[in-house]
C-alpha cells in the first residue's frame, strides 16, 4: 500500500474517483426531481460522459503514437532523411491549426459525432509525437551508433537496441503533451455531438448555466492532472 501512495497518480485518482462518483450519485438520486436540470446536467451522469471521453482520448492517443513514431522513425533514416526538414516544418505549424477548423473539414466527408472528433484528435495530437520522436533519436550521440555499428549490429538492431531506448525519455515527453493535449481538445467535439465531458460545458455555454460548465470542467482538469501523473510515473518505472 506504501508503494501505491508514493505513486503521483494516486491522490488525484482518488479524488477525481470521488468527484465523479458524488456527481454520479446526485445525478441518480436528484436528477429526476423538478428542477434539477437547473444545476444538474440531465442528459447523461458523469461516470458516462467521462467512459465516452476516455474512449476518444484512448483511441486518438493509440492512432497518434503509431503512427507519429512510425514517421519520426522513418524521416530519421538515412533513406528518408530529405523529408526530415519538411516533416519538422509541418509538425511545428500543424499545432497551430485550429481542431475546430479541423471538425469543420472533417464533418462533410465522415458526418456528425465520433469520427470526426477522433480525426482531428489525431491529427493533433500526432505532431508533437513526432517532433519529439525526431529530437530524441537525433539526441542519440553519433558515436554511440559508431560503436553499435563497429560490434556488427545491424541498422534494425542500432535502431530498436540503441536509439530507440535512449530517445525514449524525450518519446515519452511527446507522447505525454499529446495525450494532455487531446484531453483538453475532445471537449470541442461535443459542438458535433461526439459526447464526452465536453458535453455539459458546450450546453453550460451555450445555455449560460455555471454548473454545467463547471461540472465538466472540473472533471475535465482534473482527468488531465491523473493522465500527467500517470505518464510521469510510467516514466519513473521505466527509467528510474
Amino acid at each position: 500500500m506504501t508503494k501505491i501512495t508514493k505513486l503521483k497518480i494516486f491522490y488525484p485518482l482518488l479524488i477525481f474517483a470521488a468527484v465523479t462518483f458524488i456527481f454520479t450519485l446526485v445525478f441518480y438520486v436528484y436528477g429526476s426531481r423538478e428542477g434539477s436540470e437547473e444545476f444538474l446536467y440531465p442528459r447523461s451522469d458523469a461516470l458516462g460522459l467521462t467512459v465516452e471521453h476516455l474512449y476518444m482520448v484512448f483511441v486518438s492517443a493509440g492512432f497518434s503514437v503509431i503512427t507519429g513514431v512510425f514517421i519520426g522513425v522513418l524521416v530519421t533514416r538515412k533513406f528518408w532523411s530529405d523529408l526530415l526538414p519538411a516533416v519538422n516544418s509541418l509538425a511545428s505549424v500543424g499545432q497551430t491549426f485550429p481542431p475546430v477548423a479541423v471538425l469543420a473539414l472533417a464533418v462533410p466527408v465522415v458526418g456528425f459525432g465520433f469520427k470526426p472528433t477522433i480525426i482531428a484528435l489525431i491529427l493533433y495530437g500526432f505532431f508533437p509525437i513526432v517532433r519529439n520522436t525526431i529530437a530524441g533519436i537525433e539526441s542519440v550521440p553519433k558515436e554511440v551508433k559508431e560503436s553499435a555499428k563497429g560490434m556488427g549490429m545491424t541498422g534494425v538492431q542500432i535502431l530498436t537496441k540503441v536509439e530507440l531506448p535512449l530517445a525514449s525519455k524525450i518519446i515519452l515527453a511527446g507522447v505525454r503533451t499529446s495525450v494532455i493535449i487531446n484531453i483538453g481538445t475532445a471537449t470541442i467535439g461535443a459542438t458535433i455531438g461526439a459526447g464526452g465531458l465536453g458535453a455539459p460545458i458546450i450546453s453550460g455555454l451555450i445555455n449560460e448555466n455555471f454548473y454545467y460548465v463547471f461540472q465538466g470542467s472540473l472533471c475535465v482538469g482534473l482527468l488531465a492532472v491523473v493522465a500527467d501523473k500517470a505518464i510521469e510515473d510510467l516514466g519513473r518505472l521505466l527509467f528510474e
